[in-house]
């Protein structure tokens, strides 16, 4: 298998990567009080050293009350936060290595296992008062600028999974009648006010997913004209590069042709994309959370749509997590770890 065009480097717009494997933002919940410590500032420059192209980290959640279900999810503002982030950005860079920050808000899910609860209720579409729409919108920029006055090479707003920027994308949770009734228009304006606090020449990421987890059969875009709909506003508003999140990389996202979702985000914008799901095994990251194990899964699918010029990076997550050597390992022929569920009860 010729694994080459893997390890090209990828330069847009300031964006300097040493080759096209992204670290995928998975949850870890190692974050004490939202702080992230020096076992995280660790974790990460584990994959730095390992040759990732651009760490994106676990979700980090916006200065709004209600942003996050769960204490142990990383802030992204406050001075100890900030600071926790800070100290992973400079060990990113000392072991060359380049990262974002995921910025999140949870929206209205489901309270945690735990049984924590934030100190006002979960906020939603449905829930949110144009003054809360227009707190969390500045509160977004303001993350993405820290982000930018931290060090960080990009910022990725998390607009998937049926999170708050995805609930209002979604009728089956945007109820509303007023202008944000429109599943674009908060998007729109949130990556607006990120655009205008980070300043034209930093890059912007937002990933994005039909399936919820409140619906994996969900689809926003039922065909390509919906599509274009749904995410041609977001490029003209600022975005750079769309990570475009399915369970499984190589299912067909319409009927009639193969490409993926990141296949036809990229011929429908003409931006690059990042595609991912279930790289490199053979099992999709749901069974992860039910402790099941995946064997590797041979790349030859995912080469050949990316030698094709289906999309420009790829997003690997629980190969990853399994082993920080996953990409050297790539490279040079080594021999690749199946997942498992130890994987996920620390920060290897």
């Amino acid at each position: 298998m010729n694994t080459q065009n893997l390890f090209k480097p990828f330069n847009y717009k300031g964006l300097h990567l040493k080759n096209r494997i992204v670290m995928a933002p998975m949850t870890r919940s190692f974050s004490p009080n939202g702080i992230p410590g020096q076992n995280v500032a660790d974790y990460y420059g584990r994959r730095a050293a390992g040759d990732v192209g651009l760490i994106l980290s676990e979700g980090t959640v916006i200065n709004r009350p209600s942003s996050s279900n769960d204490p142990n999810i990383p802030h992204f503002y406050g001075e100890q936060s900030l600071a926790g982030w800070k100290n992973v950005i400079n060990k990113v860079h000392q072991l060359g290595g380049k990262m974002a920050p995921q910025i999140w808000h949870m929206g209205a899910v489901k309270p945690h296992t735990s049984g924590w609860l934030p100190s006002t209720p979960l906020e939603g579409p449905a829930s949110m008062s144009e003054k809360d729409i227009h707190a969390s919108i500045e509160a977004y920029a303001a993350a993405a600028l820290d982000a930018k006055k931290l060090g960080f090479d990009t910022v990725e707003l998390h607009g998937a999974h049926g999170y708050l920027i995805d609930q209002f994308f979604w009728p089956g949770m945007n109820t509303r009648t007023d202008q944000y009734a429109s599943g674009n228009r908060f998007a729109v304006d949130v990556i607006k006010a990120v655009r205008a606090a980070v300043g034209a020449d930093f890059p912007v990421i937002i990933r994005l997913s039909q399936w919820k987890q409140q619906d994996y059969n969900a689809k926003i875009a039922q065909n390509p004209k919906e599509m274009e709909a749904w995410l041609r506003p977001l490029v003209d508003a600022g975005v750079d590069i769309l990570h475009c999140s399915q369970r499984r990389f190589w299912e067909a996202e319409f009927e009639g042709s193969d490409l993926n979702f990141a296949g036809w985000a990229k011929k429908i914008t003409g931006v690059p994309t990042i595609t991912v799901g279930s790289v490199g095994l053979d099992g999709d990251f749901f069974g992860a959370f039910r402790g099941d194990s995946s064997a590797t899964a041979p790349l030859d699918e995912l080469m050949r749509r990316l030698d094709r010029g289906d999309f420009d990076l790829v997003a690997v997550g629980r190969a990853l997590l399994q082993d920080p050597q996953w990409v050297q390992k790539v490279r040079d022929g080594g021999e690749l770890q199946p997942f498992t569920k130890a994987a996920l009860e620390n920060l290897l």
